[in-house]
């Protein structure tokens, strides 16, 4: 049963991958189409940071990690098109990026269609996808303005993260911020915690999740006993990944959520947390 199981599987993955494909690799238009946009976007990145350094290779790596590619000043609004070396190129760069990641959905999707499987890995990326989107381009078309949105840079990106906080009245005090960060060392805790226990029981074939969720003396049923015994609820195989898949997702999510309300809701989130009472203004608390 085993080996017309695994025969069947082979022949099918080579009548996917027979029409376009690299080795192993499936290629497909919409993996095809996400390389090319990616590669668009990747050039001109790093050639218009190449051309701030005049070309000089040496000053190029020295100063590769604080070079950036920024987006177009304030004063062109979100419909005028500005030249490219004040922010034309940021505009062209963001677009071939926004059609890489999209189309790398795409991919997922639809291989996770081919192969009779549910898009979970697909559904997953979204969370992603949403808090890109939400940063790059709904928040900035929203606030009417591109400069809203971040450079393309390493240090770039942590400087834009750092001054939205600090603009907006710190981000400690916004609600979506909290849940993001929540969620965000949740899945970490989860993701560590599982691969830490299935890790400890291999010796018993904890690792074959699947043929084991159901059989006693297992590895898995060891791990499961586990954590009923030491976190207080009933985590198996399966919901330990559902757990871990939505504290994932809902990281981006929230995450996404607060970032667009920052500016054209919300102006101050240490103000909007003394509204709240979650946060007091300098000097006494209440009832000193």
């Amino acid at each position: 049963m085993g080996v017309s199981a695994n025969h069947f599987m082979y022949h099918s993955w080579r009548t996917l991958a027979s029409t376009a494909s690299s080795a192993p690799y499936y290629l497909g238009v919409w993996n095809i189409a996400a390389f090319f946009s990616g590669a668009v976007f990747t050039f001109i990145w790093l050639m218009t940071m190449l051309a701030q350094v005049a070309y000089n290779p040496v000053a190029y790596a020295k100063y590769f990690f604080v070079l950036q590619l920024d987006p177009p000043p304030a004063r062109f609004g979100i419909v005028s098109l500005p030249p490219l070396n004040q922010g034309g190129w940021w505009l062209i760069a963001t677009f071939f990026l926004t059609i890489s990641i999209l189309c790398w959905y795409m991919h997922i999707y639809t291989r996770a269609r081919a192969l009779n499987i549910k898009p979970y890995l697909a559904y997953g990326f979204s969370g992603a996808i949403v808090l890109y989107l939400a940063i790059y381009v709904v928040r900035p078309i929203w606030m009417g303005d591109w400069s809203e949105a971040p450079p393309h840079g390493l240090k770039a990106l942590l400087d834009w993260t750092n001054n939205v906080s600090v603009r907006y009245g710190n981000f400690y005090y916004n609600p979506f911020h909290m849940l993001s960060i929540f969620f965000l060392l949740g899945s970490t805790l989860l993701l560590a915690m599982h691969a830490g226990t299935i890790w400890a029981l291999e010796k018993y074939g904890a690792h074959e999740e699947w043929n084991e969720i159901q059989a006693p003396g297992t590895g898995t049923e060891r791990a499961q006993l586990f954590w009923r015994w030491c976190m207080g609820f009933n985590a198996n195989a399966y919901s330990i990944h559902l757990w871990a898949f939505w504290f994932a997702w809902l990281c981006g999510i929230t995450g996404a959520i607060g970032v667009i309300l920052s500016g054209p809701v919300v102006n101050n989130w240490f103000q909007w947390g003394i509204e709240a009472g979650i946060a007091y203004p300098q000097g006494p608390l209440p009832g000193q």
